[in-house]
C-alpha cells in the first residue's frame, strides 16, 4: 500500500517533464494519490496532457493564478470531481527575465508586484479556496529556494519573494492547524527546470554545485518528489510551518571549498 493511498492531490505548475511539479506527481502517483493536474495558459496545454496521461490523471485544467476568479472556479470544479482535497501542492513562481541580472536595486515596481503576485500570494489564495474542501490531516506544500537566507547572485527579487513564502507557510500554518491540516515548503537545490533557465549565471552554479555541496551531487526532481511525498503523507503527521531542505546538504556550509 502507497503512502498516499486513498488521498486526493492537486498540483499547481506542471510546465513539463523537467518541472519539479511533474517530479512531484510522478512520485505521489506511485505512492497510489488521485491526481489532478493544473497549468498556467494554453501554451503549455500540448505538454501537460501527455504528461497527465502517463500517470492515469484525466483532470487537467488551466488555471492563471493572478485571477481569483480562476482559482475558485479550480478549486470548485476540483471539489465536484474529488469531493474532497487531501493535498494541495504550489510549485508556481515567476519573475521577469529583466529582474533576474545585475542588481537588485534595479528591481522595476511592477516586476516587484508581479513576482510577489505570481510567487508568493498565489500559494495564499489557493489555500483560501481550497480550504473548506480540504479535511483534517490533509497537506499543503510549496517549493523554495536557499536564496530566500542567503544571497543567491543574480536571484534579486525572487530571493525577496521566496523569503516572503517561507513566511506565508508559517501563518497559514497556524491557521490551518485548527482544521488539524499541515503546511510546508521544500527548499530544492537548483535544478534545470524551465523557470531557472531564466537566471543570470544558473548554468555555472548548477555545474560547481555538485562540486561544493557535501554529497557532491545535484538534485533531481526525483529526490524533490519522493521527500513531498513523504511531507505529504501521514508518516509526517507532526510536522507543519518547515522548511524541509533537499539539497545535497549546501544549507549547512559557511565557507564552500571546492574539491581539487
Amino acid at each position: 500500500m502507497g503512502l498516499l493511498e486513498g488521498k486526493t492531490a492537486m498540483i499547481f505548475g506542471v510546465a513539463n517533464d523537467r518541472s519539479i511539479a511533474w517530479g512531484i506527481a510522478q512520485a505521489f502517483a506511485r505512492e497510489g494519490a488521485q491526481l489532478g493536474l493544473s497549468y498556467a495558459g494554453e501554451a503549455l496545454e500540448k505538454r501537460v496532457r501527455p504528461l497527465a496521461a502517463q500517470i492515469g490523471c484525466d483532470f487537467v485544467e488551466p488555471c492563471d493564478v493572478a485571477s481569483d476568479e480562476q482559482i475558485l472556479h479550480i478549486a470548485q470544479r476540483a471539489s465536484q470531481r474529488f469531493g474532497k482535497v487531501d493535498i494541495l501542492v504550489h510549485a508556481i513562481a515567476f519573475a521577469n527575465r529583466d529582474e533576474l541580472s545585475g542588481p537588485y536595486y534595479n528591481t522595476s515596481r511592477s516586476g516587484f508586484h508581479l513576482a510577489m503576485d505570481i510567487s508568493v500570494y498565489s500559494f495564499t489564495a489557493l489555500a483560501r479556496a481550497f480550504q473548506p474542501f480540504i479535511p483534517a490531516g490533509g497537506a499543503l506544500l510549496t517549493l523554495t529556494y536557499y536564496g530566500s537566507e542567503k544571497v543567491a547572485p543574480h536571484y534579486n527579487v525572487m530571493g525577496v519573494a521566496k523569503a516572503a513564502l517561507e513566511a506565508s507557510v508559517r501563518y497559514l500554518a497556524y491557521d490551518f492547524g485548527l482544521q488539524q491540516v499541515r503546511v510546508n515548503a521544500i527548499s530544492a537545490g537548483p535544478i534545470r527546470t524551465l523557470a531557472a533557465a531564466g537566471v543570470s549565471g544558473f548554468k555555472e552554479m548548477y555545474k560547481r554545485y555538485a562540486e561544493i555541496a557535501p554529497l557532491h551531487s545535484n538534485v533531481t526532481i526525483e529526490d524533490v518528489g519522493n521527500a513531498a511525498a513523504f511531507l505529504c503523507s501521514d508518516w509526517a503527521s507532526k510536522i507543519t510551518g518547515e522548511v524541509l531542505f533537499v539539497d545535497s546538504g549546501y544549507n549547512i556550509l559557511g565557507i564552500p571549498e571546492a574539491i581539487e
